[in-house]
């Protein structure tokens, strides 16, 4: 569980670019219950340069918007990002997703290696995984 105010538990941050990032933000936080705990203003009014969006349960993302700046890494191949969630609470989760108007890919369902989720799409074609698996256990 992410503390706040400290450092997040895990050191893995995918990183998306949006062409609307602001909306795509507002997104995140509404449907997903993503916190964002830094937004840094791009060139224009409209652009992020960079945000990073804590999970709840520890880890979190990092957006920004699409641009093709100086930054090479700023320009986003096409085709959507997927990422995978772990979550204590899918069915909440995906109540919540659903009355945020997130498009529901795979409804909620028991996984046969024992995850309990959901997917869903963001508003720019990104795929979200949410389930309750936690990965397999490191090696001794």
């Amino acid at each position: 569980m992410h503390t706040p105010g400290q450092p997040p538990e895990k050191f893995v941050w995918p990183t998306f670019r949006y062409r609307d990032a602001k909306a795509a933000i507002r997104f995140l936080e509404d449907a997903f219950g993503f916190v964002a705990s830094l937004v840094v203003p791009g060139q224009s009014d409209e652009e992020v340069a960079h945000a990073e969006l804590l999970w709840p349960e520890g880890g979190g993302v990092m957006v920004g918007s699409q641009s093709a700046g100086d930054d090479s890494r700023a320009v986003r191949p096409d085709g959507p990002g997927w990422c995978y969630v772990v979550t204590d609470g899918p069915d909440a989760l995906h109540d919540r997703a659903l009355k945020a108007g997130a498009e529901i890919v795979d409804g909620l369902k028991e996984e046969e290696y024992g995850s309990r989720g959901f997917s869903a799409k963001d508003p720019e074609g990104n795929l979200w995984f949410f389930g309750t698996y936690r990965g397999a256990p490191s090696p001794s």
